[in-house]
């Protein structure tokens, strides 16, 4: 996503310094913007964004990881590692194969509330009831896992 969000960067700043007239540079650059933002930018807002970009030169580089970007993805590699590790470790203590999947099973549904009541809290979106649709939603591919043999 990195690579993708430097290049459409590349892009739009070329498409800038490529525009023949000015409502062509405020369209470049108000595509490139989220539509919110751009709906309220004045064509004064737009031309003072194309006069600073004007300014920033484009090299014709590849887009590349910075080290940002590999501690970002370190950084995912350990939350889908700690978060997965908690649903395995019944099969590490359980002798018996069938309950140490239902108590996994048990431990990823209650994974899912807390993960669900958190992002329900953050996009400011009743907490319990998106935990109980995440929840919900679990037990159903449970269940039809378990209808499939698993």
């Amino acid at each position: 996503m990195c690579l993708a969000d430097r290049a459409a960067d590349q892009r739009t700043i070329a498409k800038v310094h490529q525009a023949a007239t000015p409502e062509e540079a405020r369209a470049a650059i108000a595509d490139r913007l989220p539509s919110l933002v751009a709906s309220v930018l004045t064509p004064a807002d737009l031309d003072r964004v194309h006069s600073t970009l004007s300014k920033v030169t484009t090299a014709k580089t590849r887009a590349g990881l910075k080290r940002e970007d590999w501690l970002g993805a370190a950084a995912v590699f350990v939350l889908v590692f700690g978060s997965t590790m908690p649903i395995l470790v019944p099969f590490l203590l359980v002798q018996d194969a069938r309950t140490a999947l239902r108590i996994s099973n048990s431990i990823a549904i209650a994974i899912m509330l807390i993960a669900g009541y958190a992002f329900g809290h953050l996009v400011e979106y009743r907490p319990w009831w998106t935990a109980g649709s995440m929840v919900l939603l679990g037990c159903l591919l449970v269940a039809l896992t378990i209808a499939l043999g698993g």
